[in-house]
């Protein structure tokens, strides 16, 4: 156990190093930092509302993450694969899934970091009132939890092809649809046919109502388990495609 979380630990510890060698690190915190000011300040008019919560700060970082997190998940294994980087890193006395995990650990940390460093929002709201800080904290940890889901997603999307470019698109899809599974417009479409086990599938498929559970203060132990199976079962479709992938 203690060699399995070594292993896992050195690919984070590479990767994440690996992130602030490059521009890719600051150019991603510096837009993830102004794009969550300019919807919290101006779209989420902060200050008109009157109102000492972050509310107009979370409900945009789905739709923030949509574009976002795919660009930071789709050169995961994309690139790895394209540089042939890939056959080197698997070679080492490393599992698959050792490496499919510290890498998304390593992806996962960078994005709490950028998280972390919103913190002057918080202070903001604790300097004009007096908000319930729980029900912040407890935001920070969904928004955390939703980015790790769509994080596992473009990583299994990056595996499937050498096209950074690609990745990022399928990734948006997909995490697209995750969003929408449980809003009206895609629930009208299987309303009237679909038997209601199914329309309760589609609906607890949303990443959107999980995180607004969260975001409000209520963490529920089926929401934490939602996220956590999202990411588990989606990294190991990565670690299953890259194995397949291997084999070719």
């Amino acid at each position: 156990m203690s060699r399995s979380l070594n292993a896992v630990a050195n690919v984070t510890r590479r990767e994440l190093s690996g992130y602030f060698s490059t521009p890719v690190a600051w150019v991603f915190i510096v837009i993830f930092l102004v794009m969550a000011g300019v919807f919290t300040f101006y779209i989420g008019s902060f200050y008109e509302r009157g109102i000492a919560d972050l509310e107009p700060f979370f409900q945009f970082h789905p739709w923030l993450y949509l574009f976002l997190v795919p660009a930071i998940g789709m050169r995961l294994w994309a690139e790895e694969r394209r540089s042939g980087t890939v056959e080197l890193l698997l070679t080492l006395p490393i599992t698959t899934w050792q490496a499919v995990l510290g890498k998304f650990l390593a992806a996962w940390l960078f994005v709490g970091l950028a998280l972390v460093l919103t913190f002057p929002v918080w202070l903001t709201v604790n300097y004009l009132g007096g908000p319930d800080n729980g029900v912040i904290l407890a935001g920070y940890i969904g928004s955390w939890l939703m980015a790790g889901g769509f994080l596992a997603i473009a990583s299994c999307m990056s595996a499937l092809t050498r096209n950074q470019v690609v990745a990022f698109i399928l990734s948006v899809v997909v995490c697209f649809g995750f969003l929408l599974s449980g809003l009206p417009m895609v629930m009208n479409l299987f309303t009237g046919w679909a038997p209601q086990l199914l329309l309760d599938a589609i609906a607890n498929f949303s990443f959107l109502a999980h995180f607004a559970a969260i975001s409000k203060g209520v963490i529920d132990l089926r929401d934490l388990v939602y996220f956590g199976l999202v990411m588990i079962l989606w990294l190991l479709a990565t670690t299953i495609v890259l194995e397949l992938k291997k084999a070719d």
